[in-house]
């Protein structure tokens, strides 16, 4: 059943718009000129009159029931031509002021003829809407984009079939489908379109193409967003909507619009403006809702677990939007191209607060519980797992604090700006806001240090904890965004915790050994010394019993330096008067552990 969108006539005034017919070569005499010209009116009339009403709609005939393309191509062809052929007769008709029975006649033609096309159109954008989905329009298509369609035509506006059976041999049978389908819909746009048609074509063809787009984003999942409903919804089943988008994000502009584009171009190349416009009203409703999304998530809650999503989103967006911007190209569409920046623009916003919101709780933590026998505290495996996270997303992040330095630059060490890294603009943003953040953590661990009564104990807690952030970024891609010079500042930061620790909690110890002398102890005084060392060593180590050293190798070096410092002159005082000391019950737990 044919539908038709354009009104019963065309008024004769609209021939005005037709573009000057092709002018045969002819002597230069007027006359002759003039007796060719009107018997070549008349003979095109004549010859469209008989192919026309030989596929005229209303006639009872079996043409009736047929498609023509699909009938016999070669007869398609003629029937362009003679329709061609038609628009010249009355365009010629009109400038001579021919009779008006012969415009009738013509116009009565013509409006037959558009019909017949305007049925051929629609039933090939119907018949072959599987092979004209966007999968199999790409397979029409070249590495770079551009169309590889045979031909693509001859001058009469049709593909030449022998080309196309050659051509056909390197695609699949659905490919060629769509390409003749496309050469056909080109051929019979350009002679519409031409022929002052062109709203009646560009009816049908969005009619058909729309549903075909919105059919695409809804298989993938995508729904029209409310803003209202996404700030609604709990985290779990937002970042499952966010997963699906980001794969259907990366589908619709890489396959539904670009090849949505691509055929509209195809199609519509006889116009730019047409086609532009055409495109526009297809998808762009469906584009700005895809493209809107992100930012609706931007403005939804925001807490620290849900930036590394955002930062998903904007890289999806600026990974894409060079397509984007190709894919919608036209003043038409631009208001697309603002919306997938916005939505950048907004999450780049929302990333950079959720940041600053995770600062500014850092400095706010008011926690005054002490991590057991000065070990790791909670807060610094929290932070620094969350900065680890920063830095594995660093490239995506890159792109979002590339202008945005962190808020007191000023007060890093100049070794911050030494690393490899700074040599790279983007790069050098990401390492100084992760390296603030850390410094902005060990701040609080100092403060947090200064809880323990113990100052041997605070310094135990400054080094377990340090060793693991210093551990944490040596493991992991923080290493390559802080540099070799961070990690350098930070293990010297590391041994003067040490040594300070070792100061502390064993000076007593150390102290309670005589120098050495040249002249021997009294026997009562080298027993004196010797139980003021037992009991200093004994008071250290029991009340050490319950401080910890989670890191092997800290804790290894640790005991390493501290014997190298005792054991020595306790060997050799022990050694000198070991005779005198025979009856003496001091050794206790420096024997178990020193001898």
């Amino acid at each position: 059943m044919s539908i038709h969108f354009f009104s019963s006539h065309k008024t004769l005034s609209s021939l005005s718009s037709f573009s000057s017919p092709r002018t045969p070569s002819t002597p230069s005499s007027p006359a002759f000129s003039h007796t060719f010209s009107e018997a070549m009116v008349e003979e095109n009339i004549a010859n469209a009159a008989t192919m026309i009403k030989k596929w005229d709609m209303n006639s009872p005939s079996i043409t009736k029931l047929t498609s023509l393309f699909l009938h016999n191509r070669k007869e398609a062809k003629e029937f362009l031509k003679c329709v061609k052929d038609l628009r010249c007769a009355m365009h010629y008709s009109v400038s001579e002021h021919s009779t008006s029975d012969k415009l009738v006649l013509a116009q009565n033609l013509m409006q037959t003829a558009m019909k017949r096309l305007e049925h051929e159109f629609y039933q090939t954008l119907s018949r072959y809407r599987d092979e004209l989905d966007a999968d199999s329009i790409s397979l029409g298509r070249s590495s770079d984009g551009s169309s590889s369609y045979v031909g693509d035509e001859d001058e009469n506006g049709s593909v030449d079939d022998d080309e196309l059976r050659r051509t056909g041999e390197t695609l699949t049978e659905m490919g060629r489908i769509s390409q003749l389908a496309m050469a056909d819909l080109k051929a019979i746009a350009d002679v519409m379109i031409g022929c002052g048609y062109g709203k009646e074509c560009i009816k049908i063809y969005k009619l058909a193409r729309k549903s075909i787009v919105d059919e695409g984003l809804h298989q993938l999942g995508i729904e029209h967003f409310k803003a209202s409903h996404v700030q609604k919804m709990n985290w779990e089943a937002l970042e499952h909507m966010i997963k699906n988008w980001l794969t259907a994000v990366k589908i619709a502009v890489k396959t539904l619009f670009s090849g949505e584009k691509f055929f509209c171009d195809h199609v519509f190349s006889a116009s730019d403006k047409i086609r532009e416009a055409c495109f526009c009203d297809i998808t762009q409703e469906e584009a700005l809702n895809l493209f809107k999304f992100p930012e609706l998530v931007a403005k939804s809650k925001k807490s620290a677990e849900r930036i590394f999503q955002l930062m998903e989103l904007h890289n999806m967006l600026n990974v894409l939007f060079p397509e984007i911007e190709l894919i919608f190209n036209s003043e038409a569409t631009s208001a697309v191209k603002l919306q997938a920046l916005s939505s950048m623009h907004k999450l780049g916003d929302s990333v950079r607060a959720i940041i600053s919101d995770f600062e500014s709780t850092l400095h706010k933590d008011s926690s005054k519980t002490q991590a057991v026998g000065g070990g790791i505290h909670q807060l610094t495996r929290s932070v620094m797992s969350y900065i680890t996270s920063l830095g594995e997303h660093g490239n995506i992040l890159a792109d979002i604090v590339a202008d945005h330095p962190p808020p007191c630059t000023s007060s890093f060490p100049e070794s911050y700006f030494e690393s490899p890294s700074s040599h790279n603009s983007r790069g050098s943003a990401v390492s100084l806001h992760l390296a603030w953040l850390i410094l902005v953590l060990l701040c609080k661990l100092d403060r947090k240090a200064a809880l323990y009564k113990d100052v041997a104990l605070s310094y135990l807690f400054l080094a377990n904890n340090l060793q693991f952030i210093i551990e944490k970024v040596r493991t992991s891609v923080l290493k390559h965004l802080l540099g070799d010079d961070w990690l350098c500042t930070h293990a010297k930061k590391l041994k003067q915790y040490a040594l300070n620790y070792e100061t502390m909690a064993w000076n007593k110890v150390f102290s309670s050994l005589p120098e050495r002398s040249s002249s021997p102890v009294p026997p009562e005084v080298a027993k004196d010394c010797f139980r003021r060392f037992s009991a200093a060593f004994e008071e250290a180590y029991v009340k050490q019993t319950s401080w910890i050293v989670p890191n092997r190798k800290l804790r290894d070096e640790l005991k390493a330096s501290i014997a190298k410092k005792l054991a020595p002159a306790y060997r050799e005082f022990y050694d000198e008067y070991r005779v005198i000391l025979s009856g003496e019950k001091i050794f206790g737990i420096v024997g178990e552990i020193w001898t």
